[in-house]
Formats: C-alpha cells, sequence, structure tokens
C-alpha cells in the first residue's frame, strides 16, 4: 500500500486554511480501456494447429508474455488470439465502438474480449463511474454480443474441438486499463499516487469509505515493477497501469488464471452433477438379478469419468509453469490465490476420491460374485459326477 502523503496532495474531501481544496482524484487525468472478458468451456480439447487453420482469415497468433522477466513463465502450448472486428454498445445512453477478440486455450476454453476504450482523457471520478456503468452491464448489449459471437467462434472451430458442448459455467472479469496518468499539469505523475482509498470505488464499486482495515483485507494485492506501471487485483476485475501500449502480459496471466478457474470450477460441476446419479445407478443396479453384469455399465462409466477428469485438470494446470518468483510469477500467484485455485482443486479431488472409493467397493463386490459363482459351479460339476458315477452303478 502506498503512503497517502507521497505527492504531498490534500486527500479528498480535506480543506487547507479553511478553503476547500479539489480532491487528489479530480486532479488526476486518466487515459486507457476496460477489457470485459467472457470465457467459456466449448469442450473437452481443442486442437490449437488445427484451429489456426480454420481462423486463416483472422489473422490468429500464438501470444507469450514478452517482457523479460516473463522467462519466468513457462507455456508449453500458447493459446492463440484471433481478432473478430469491431461493434457497438450502448453506455451511458450513447453507443460506443469496441474491438472483439478472442483467446482460445487448448485445453477447451474460449475468452472472449470486447475491449472499450475511453472517450478521451478523463478525471479519475469520471474513469470510475465510466467502469462502473460498464460492469454493472445493464442494457449495454454485451451479454447479447457475446452469445453470439461465442456461437459463430465455436461453430467456425468446431473440427478442431473434441467433444464440441458449451456448457452453462462461464467466468466473468474486468480489466481497467490505465495507458496515462497525468496531473492537473498535464505532467505524469508516478503510480504510487493512486491510494486504495481511490481504487476503493472503481474496483470495489463501493462508495461510502470504507475503514483501513477493510482496504487492507480487500485489496491486499498490488504489484509494481516500474515506476509508471501497477497492477491491483480482486475477485472480479484488476486496474493495470501500463503506459506501454503494446505491454498486454498482465492481463495475459490474468487472463490465463481465469480460464483455469473456469475449468476447475466446470469440472467441479461436473462431478457433482454425476455423484447423485451414481449413488441411484449402484442402488438400481443392486436390485437386478445377481445372474446380470449389475456393475459392467457403471464401473466402465466412472473409470472413463475419473480418466478424464485427472487428465484435463492435470493438463490445465501444467498449462503455465512458475519457475522463478518475480513480477508477472507473483501476479499469477496471487491471482491464483484470489480464485482460491487450490480450494477448488481440494474439492475435484475430494470428489474423485469418493468415485474412486465406489469404483473399488463395485469392484470388489462385482470379483466377490464371481468368485461365488465359480464357487457355485464347482459345486454342480462335483455334484454332477456324483450323480453320473450313480447311475453308472
Amino acid at each position: 500500500m502506498s503512503a497517502a502523503g507521497a505527492t504531498g496532495a490534500v486527500p479528498a474531501g480535506g480543506v487547507s486554511g479553511g478553503m476547500a481544496q479539489p480532491s487528489r482524484q479530480s486532479l488526476t487525468r486518466v487515459e486507457g480501456a476496460a477489457i470485459v472478458y467472457r470465457l467459456y468451456d466449448v469442450g473437452y480439447e481443442i486442437a490449437l494447429d488445427r484451429a489456426l487453420d480454420l481462423l486463416a482469415g483472422n489473422a490468429p497468433a500464438r501470444v507469450r508474455p514478452v517482457r523479460g522477466e516473463a522467462q519466468a513463465i513457462q507455456i508449453p502450448n500458447p493459446p492463440i488470439t484471433v481478432l473478430l472486428g469491431g461493434e457497438s454498445i450502448s453506455l451511458d445512453g450513447r453507443r460506443r465502438d469496441v474491438e472483439l477478440s478472442a483467446r482460445i486455450f487448448d485445453f477447451g476454453v474460449v475468452s472472449l474480449r470486447v475491449r472499450v476504450p475511453t472517450p478521451g482523457e478523463l478525471s479519475w471520478e469520471e474513469f470510475t463511474a465510466f467502469g462502473n456503468a460498464l460492469d454493472a452491464g445493464a442494457d449495454t448489449g454485451l451479454a447479447g454480443l457475446f452469445e453470439q459471437h461465442i456461437r459463430l467462434l465455436t461453430e467456425r472451430i468446431r473440427p478442431a474441438v473434441e467433444r464440441p458442448s458449451i456448457a452453462p459455467v462461464v467466468e466473468e472479469y474486468v480489466v481497467y486499463r490505465v495507458s496515462r496518468l497525468r496531473g492537473a499539469g498535464g505532467e505524469t505523475i508516478p503510480t504510487d499516487a493512486l491510494r486504495d482509498v481511490d481504487v476503493v470505488p472503481l474496483l470495489l464499486n463501493e462508495r461510502r469509505p470504507l475503514s483501513e482495515d477493510a482496504r487492507r483485507e480487500l485489496l491486499p494485492h498490488r504489484f509494481s515493477y516500474y515506476a509508471d506501471d501497477l497492477a491491483i487485483l480482486t475477485w472480479d476485475n484488476a486496474l493495470v497501469v501500463e503506459p506501454a501500449e503494446g505491454d498486454a502480459d498482465v492481463q495475459f496471466i490474468l487472463e490465463f488464471a481465469n480460464a483455469q478457474l473456469l475449468e476447475l470450477r466446470y469440472f467441479d460441476a461436473v462431478l457433482d452433477a454425476e455423484l447423485p446419479k451414481m449413488y441411484a445407478r449402484v442402488s438400481a443396479a443392486r436390485t437386478r438379478l445377481k445372474l446380470t453384469r449389475r456393475f459392467g455399465p457403471i464401473l466402465g462409466d466412472l473409470q472413463r469419468l475419473v480418466a478424464d477428469s485427472t487428465e484435463l485438470v492435470e493438463r490445465v494446470e501444467n498449462s503455465l509453469k512458475v519457475t522463478d518468483d518475480v513480477y508477472l510469477a507473483r501476479v499469477y500467484s496471487a491471482a491464483l490465490e484470489i480464485f482460491r485455485g487450490r480450494a477448488w482443486r481440494t474439492g475435484i479431488d475430494r470428489k474423485l476420491a469418493i468415485i474412486r472409493e465406489t469404483y473399488g467397493m463395485l469392484n470388489a463386490e462385482a470379483q466377490a460374485w464371481r468368485a461365488e459363482a465359480l464357487e457355485f459351479a464347482i459345486v454342480l460339476l462335483i455334484v454332477a459326477e456324483l450323480v453320473l458315477a450313480l447311475v453308472r452303478r
């Protein structure tokens, strides 16, 4: 957290010499954009090389982080980034031109992005109002835009998708990107001029002042690498100050973490739905005659479910690896912590353990029945031999 007196400005709402002073926020001028993300699970796996061919008309590219410290991030199969063109949405009663793009991950996730630029340079209060209006999503048309383009995009890449199907679980995120941070006189100001109390209305959408303890609890993840950049992360949005126009590495890392979160949430939901079905099938199978293969289909389905879940979760977690504790690696680790990635993985592991135990129990029961059937057959053969021996006499 930066010190409140770092720039010597009067705090918001403060007074000096009996005369009301303009707030620090109104003296701060910003220019940038808001990037709204909507992530979808569209299938079990996507063959990215095949998807590149299918999207050739949109100049797709395999993008990696470009910073020097990005060497600490290893991505074995970089996702595809593709431009989808321009659209317009309604914001504050006016039509705004926006840019659409997508990022396609090999583990079955498509991330749609809508970039909404600010209407010129804004005061900090105006930028906050701009972000809040977009985050609220009411009557902007964003929902329809996302639905239209995910349908069109998935149709185009369908031949590259294994088991194509758009899951009902989606992930949403917003990044407020600031490219210029200036003072009232047009001078560039350092990012530590933005205090936690300044960003609360934007990131937490709170109008009443929060206590210092609440700010410390809700905004603990604040990162800077250079004097003019900044990243503040929360559960459903982030503020990124980055003057280098081509540097979107922090956004890349946050998008990757959201894609991984979506897959964990999706498979957690799949297992939640499968557990009661499994119990019902086991109960129904136990009512059948023992002479039938009562548990055969169930055992096969459980085995496939465990194999698919384990394989995909491992592929998701290995899709991005951190080898050192530098800036982007710390941003990534913080994002996973905020998104409770470990908790989701623990829940999935617990449900998979229940399924494995059920599989083992049913398999043992089936083997016991086969052993009993074999013993019964042996007894029948012995009895048959005795009867035949008596008949021959």
